[in-house]
């Protein structure tokens, strides 16, 4: 039996039984004082749910045939859920959290994730990369994507980690089942005096945490082994170009000092700094003094420098941030060149000089893996303000900023009038050349609409000027090609001009029919058109832009969308054909559904396009009879025989 040690903030449950009477009779197996519940169900599965029955975890079964006998935790640990055939439906030794139990084991398929302190997910991870070797690395928090890793143990590549139950050895074998290599083989064997646990902790260290089999009291879990063995120092590495970080931000997050105390960093924060979060200090820094626009002049340099005094702090660097760095300089000239560059947060100067000249660093907000460590040949000199400086400013400051007022009132008054008089005179010259134009042409004015449809009406010459000359292709069609163009902005910027190449016959009836049908929808998952031209010869569709293009590009490009993205687009296609089917005016089958013909805003928002090939249904009406349409491969099988389609042909496409 394991026993739950004194201190220790991991629980280590007792050997449990539960039966499915018991899950029939009391519906959980554990309750926590503040009345969150951990429920094994009926059908196998383990459910964990707030004080207010919310489901926050549920876990996975290996297999949905299976009839449930018990579920237990094990001497090693392993909590189990086991059918009547002895099988176990799931175990909690294959997802492992942040703590790896003596016999577990952690395959390439696997991985570590730290806990924040309050037991959310972290932001460390411990796996094998996929050439074998195992590595720990920061992960980013907001996509989830892993940085380099800032410790590789020194092991020969495999593909298993396996934690010895006697020992406490951490092994690592290979795909044939050949030891590789062991982790802990410059570590001391202490076989059977010692329950184990590794843990990735929440500041990034992977540990070897021990506890006496037999303890004489007052008995704690003690560190054994630690990797890396200073995590301040993990996340800097010389090779890594000044200014440039591929590993993350560091233990002490932005703005902090990170110190190595056994194996645990210390955070804190620099002179005029504060935690983010004063229960957490392991989340950053933030500056007590933020400034404002007026602390900077138009040519970067400070505004009333001498309300600004310099703090220094020794054996600390930062070495990354820099963005300005010069040779010889005596460290009054590093201070200086920092106080009057408005952008300037710290620099950093060498301890020892060579006769009083050194290189200066200048370094701009947000600052990133600090750290202190004894003997450091670096100072930093922190631009604080004074303590009195915010309760009033200097009268230099503020003849600076009455002298820029003035010049500002001034220049104003000049470019106003100025304004005033050319916007005048432009005015006069627009009507008269409006009005020259239409007379000369007897075009219609680019200001009219249709009434019927309340499209724009646009000249050939407008979106020939739109699209430099037709200069930008976007994608080419049976009828036609679309172009990128750009109106003025009571158009919406950007758009996608639609020439149409072949307008005879079914070209023609495709220009009508997107004209007359799109106008009159309106829908936000279908694309949107403003207007047209109709002018001579030349047929054009103007529609909005859909910047990040069709969803078949989408779909096969890189990165691939996730099944969260995926269902979103899904649902929305599905709600552009419910309005097309069931909410116009006239229900419209669109004949060529296909990721091409899905177009994606800015916002990845999916939107139909394409009504060219468009059968238009009365009311009264729900099958039409016409010719093949549509796209090989997204065709329904009722187009080759010969009967009636209706909106069902769509919904095939769609699927």
């Amino acid at each position: 039996m394991i026993q739950t040690p004194p201190g220790n903030r991991h629980q280590v449950f007792l050997p449990l039984v539960l039966t499915p009477l018991l899950v029939k009779k009391i519906g959980f197996f554990l309750q926590s004082d503040r009345g969150s519940t951990v429920e094994l169900t009926e059908t196998g599965f383990l459910v964990l749910n707030d004080s207010k029955g919310k489901e926050l975890w549920r876990s996975e079964r290996a297999t949905d045939d299976f009839q449930l006998s018990h579920a237990a935790m094990l001497d090693t640990g392993n909590f189990v859920i086991v059918s009547k055939n002895s099988t176990n439906i799931w175990e909690s030794f294959n997802h492992p959290t942040h703590t790896i139990l003596p016999s577990q084991e952690l395959g390439v398929d696997g991985s570590l994730v730290s806990a924040q302190t309050n037991y959310g997910k972290g932001k460390y991870q411990l796996r094998f990369k996929t050439n074998g070797s195992l590595v720990l690395n920061q992960i980013d928090m907001f996509t989830g994507k892993p940085y380099e890793e800032y410790f590789s143990f020194p092991l020969g590549n495999g593909s298993r980690l396996a934690f010895d139950n006697d020992s406490g050895d951490i092994l690592i074998w290979n795909s044939n089942g050949s030891l590789v290599d062991n982790v802990t083989k410059d570590v001391e064997p202490r076989p059977g005096l010692y329950y184990y646990r590794e843990t990735l902790d929440f500041y990034g260290v992977f540990t070897l945490y021990s506890y006496p089999r037999n303890p004489s009291g007052g008995a704690s879990w003690s560190v054994f082994k630690a990797w890396p063995p200073n995590i301040c120092r993990a996340f800097v590495d010389s090779a890594v170009p000044r200014g440039k970080n591929k590993y993350g931000i560091g233990p002490c997050g932005c703005n902090s000092i990170c110190e190595s105390i056994d194996g645990r960093p210390n955070c804190t924060c620099l002179p005029g700094f504060s935690f983010l979060d004063d229960n957490n200090h392991y989340a950053g820094c933030k500056q007590d003094y933020a400034g404002d626009p007026g602390d900077c002049s138009l040519d970067g340099s400070t505004i009333g420098e001498d309300r600004f005094e310099f703090q220094n702090i020794s054996f600390v660097n930062f070495p990354l941030s820099d963005y300005g760095i010069f040779y010889p300089a005596t460290e009054l000239e590093c201070q200086q060149s920092c106080l009057r560059d408005c952008f300037c947060a710290v620099a950093i100067y060498p301890t020892t000089r060579n006769n009083g000249n050194a290189t200066c660093f200048k370094k701009q907000l947000p600052l990133s893996n600090g750290y202190r460590e004894a003997g450091l040949d670096s100072t930093v000199l922190v631009k604080v303000l004074k303590s009195d400086a915010s309760k009033k400013q200097p009268d230099a400051s503020k003849k600076k900023l009455a002298t820029r007022n003035n010049q500002a009132i001034v220049i104003l008054s000049v470019l106003l009038g100025t304004f005033v008089v050319l916007a005048a005179i432009s005015l006069i010259f627009f009507c008269l050349f409006r009005r020259r134009l239409h007379d000369l042409n007897g075009v219609r004015s680019p200001s009219r609409r249709d009434l019927e449809t309340n499209l724009q009406f646009f000249t050939y010459k407008d979106l020939e000027h739109a699209t430099n000359q037709f200069n930008e292709e976007l994608g080419r069609g049976a009828f036609g090609t679309v172009y990128k163009g750009e109106l003025p902005s009571i158009y919406g910027n950007r758009v996608a001009v639609k020439k149409l190449d072949k307008f005879a016959q079914d070209g023609e009836r495709e220009f009508t029919t997107e004209v007359k049908v799109i106008g009159q929808t309106h829908h936000k998952n279908l694309v949107r058109l403003i207007g047209y031209c109709d002018e001579a010869e030349h047929r054009l569709l103007v529609y909005e832009f859909m910047q990040n293009g069709s969803l078949s590009s989408f779909l096969f490009g890189v990165p691939r969308p996730s099944w969260q993205q995926r269902l979103q687009i899904a649902s929305m296609i599905a709600k552009g054909l419910a309005y097309l089917h069931e909410e116009c005016s006239k229900q419209i089958i669109h004949c060529d559904i296909k990721p091409q013909n899905i177009l994606l805003d800015e916002s990845f928002t999916a939107k139909i396009s394409d009504f060219g090939l468009a059968k238009l249904l009365m009311n009264d009406k729900t099958r039409t009879k016409t010719g093949i349409r549509g796209t090989k491969d997204y065709v329904a099988p009722e187009w080759f025989r010969n009967t009636p389609v209706t909106v069902k042909v769509d919904v095939y496409s769609f699927g």
